[in-house]
């Protein structure tokens, strides 16, 4: 395989991302649409997360289904040589067991799509260090491997924090590891000798193409007063919106366009005439935006995140040749380190107003060409061509190291051999815990309530049918004569029983034929034959208590089935006093070690069930 432009040509890639292909336009799609471009096969694997989503994650869960819908089990070609998978995963990244069955599926399903696409052993380049993508790079079986971490990942949420330790392990484990900034370098290169820094270039030739098109500006853009101070990209936490209100505030003849999507309150700036949100906007009309600005800023916020960011902006603005202040990042300073003071830092309000104003000033055509030429030193098709002979360089290394096919085969058997040892290690661990330790009825405990029997206007069976047994009548019997105990010694002076069961015989008569049997009167004795499940049972006795003014029962149910019971009778009939009362001892549920497989069935329908009433808005 050769190289066009110094720019890898002719391999298969797989691009795990931070971000979704749709998202805003970033070094992840111009770095994979350029090697797309340039002859590689790449498939473009959306976000699988670095954290649980919350509520705010909602819109980007709804367009990841939308997008799964859009391809072919999740599959879809986006442009020559570049296929987007956008992967539906459970969302706990951190979870032991949803990371193995969120490998598994994903693994599978690129493994399905690599050979129906033809894609050979690929390099992988991946954004994420995750427990997941950790584990998924080596069963696809790499040529080669890349980390390009672009940001702390740790500190931009405390959700994220748990990704340190697989991010440490990432390094160790890939074969090159790019950075965007000095600080994540230093961090990198404690667990690496393979750490480079790139940070995020410009796509050069699309910028130099609009400054010196004679296309206008946006026509939204163009309708502010001047002059323009202009920001580009996500309208994200980490702006300072305290300095940029005041900023505008002591430049009230100055128009501050933010063009981005907002993704944080931005309430510091609200009533200001002279701040205007554009929103997203598409990435091929960014440079006409910047074209249209007469100095771009970086107002970022000063922070244990930010001290890694390298802002992307920086060379787009130059680009258009315009200039730039920022706050005191880091990065900033290292920038005008490596190529003359060319961008202002300002350290305060004041200080950002008095950059402005002289970057607003007369200025000789001179500086303005510096900046396009520091644009074009920072180019992405210099960046790439740099990395691609980097990898070249490891392929080649791989290439002299390669393994007889001897050895290679004995590593395979004794991988083979290692895991169905500790595939059968862990079924005995699993089925003596199961099956021959209390741990199942630790488990089950929570499930259980139990009150001393008081007195009640009555007692309410809930028979429930085939039950957790399985078997018509499971459980009935016992549930009969606790209502019958409680009936003879004064208790519950009434019993009802609730049951819509039918199998030869209505069960809630044979529970009143078995009552009756045992000297309980039928006056005595109130039916219900409607309900269908434990929510229908409480609702359909509610109606009966409230029509005979009952006030408080000695509900008797499975000990197992009592915590949902109560659960359903709280929610749906708060003036009824519930006095749980199962029986002290069932047949089903007898145990003195492990659970039978009929009882932990029992046991998982339970908690299925509580979590089903809970979405259903029943408790």
């Amino acid at each position: 395989m050769r190289m066009t432009n110094d720019i890898l040509r002719g391999y298969d890639i797989v691009c795990f991302s931070s971000i979704d292909w749709q998202f805003i336009w970033q070094g992840h799609q111009e770095i994979m649409s350029t090697l797309a471009a340039n002859g590689n096969r790449i498939l473009f694997v959306e976000n699988t997360g670095v954290r649980a989503p919350s509520l705010r994650d909602l819109p980007r869960v709804r367009q990841r289904i939308r997008n799964w819908w859009r391809g072919t089990k999740g599959f879809r070609p986006e442009r020559d040589n570049l296929f987007i998978y956008s992967p539906l995963l459970l969302p706990f990244p951190y979870s032991p067991l949803v990371r193995r069955l969120n490998r598994v599926l994903i693994v599978r399903a690129l493994k399905r799509w690599m050979q129906a696409a033809g894609f050979g052993r690929p390099i992988v380049w991946t954004f994420l260090p995750t427990p997941l993508v950790r584990e998924v790079i080596p069963e696809i079986d790499p040529l080669a491997s890349i980390y390009y971490c672009i940001d702390d990942f740790a500190s931009s949420s405390r959700a994220a924090r748990r990704i340190t330790h697989s991010e440490q392990q990432l390094f160790r484990e890939v074969d090159l590891v790019f950075v965007t900034s000095e600080k994540l370098r230093e961090r990198a290169s404690r667990f690496s000798s393979q750490v480079h820094l790139f940070p995020f270039g410009v796509s050069f030739k699309k910028f130099q193409d609009a400054r010196v098109a004679s296309n206008q500006i946006p026509a939204d853009l163009a309708a502010l007063k001047r002059p323009v101070v202009g920001y580009i990209g996500g309208v994200h936490r980490w702006v300072d919106f305290p300095l940029l209100a005041q900023v505008a505030k002591r430049m009230p003849e100055a128009s501050f366009a933010l063009v981005g999507p907002v993704q944080t309150d931005t309430t510091a700036t609200e009533g200001l005439p002279n701040v205007h949100f554009f929103g997203n906007r598409p990435h091929d009309d960014i440079p006409r935006y910047i074209k249209g600005f007469d100095v771009g800023i970086v107002p970022y916020l000063l922070s244990e995140y930010t001290t890694n960011v390298y802002p992307t902006k920086l060379n787009e603005y130059f680009a258009m040749g315009i200039p730039v202040v920022a706050t005191d990042l880091p990065e900033i300073r290292r920038f005008n380190a490596d190529h003359g003071s060319n961008v202002a830092v300002a350290e305060d309000a004041t200080q950002f107003v008095h950059a402005l104003q002289q970057a607003l000033g007369p200025s000789d055509g001179s500086a303005r060409e510096r900046r396009i030429e520091v644009a074009q030193e920072n180019s992405w098709d210099a960046r790439i061509a740099r990395m691609s002979a980097l990898i070249e360089e490891r392929l080649a290394e791989a290439r002299s190291r390669r393994e007889p096919w001897e050895v290679k085969l004995r590593r395979v058997y004794r991988r083979a051999r290692g895991r169905l040892l500790s595939a059968a290690a862990a079924m005995v661990l699993a089925y003596l815990a199961l099956f021959q330790s209390p741990l199942p009825w630790a488990f089950a405990a929570p499930l259980t309530m139990t009150a001393t029997p008081r007195q009640a206007d009555a007692s309410v069976v809930l028979a429930g049918g085939v039950g957790e047994s399985g078997q018509p009548g499971g459980g009935s019997q016992e549930r009969v004569q606790q209502a019958v105990d409680f009936y003879q010694s004064g208790l519950a002076p009434s019993m009802i029983f609730e049951s819509g069961y039918t199998f030869a015989f209505r069960e809630a008569e044979i529970m009143r034929d078995l009552a009756l049997s045992l000297n309980v009167p039928a006056a005595a004795i109130v039916l219900e034959t409607s309900g269908v499940n434990t929510y229908e049972d409480v609702v359909r006795v509610r109606d009966l208590l409230r029509a005979r003014g009952w006030r408080r029962i000695l509900l008797v149910s499975s000990p197992y089935n009592m915590r949902r019971a109560v659960l359903v009778w709280r929610k749906q009939a708060q003036e009824v006093d519930v006095v749980p009362a199962a029986p002290a001892r069932t047949q089903f549920y007898a145990h003195d070690r492990g659970a039978s497989l009929d009882q932990l069935r029992g046991l998982a329908h339970e908690y299925v069930a509580i979590a089903w009433y809970w979405f259903k808005g029943w408790i």
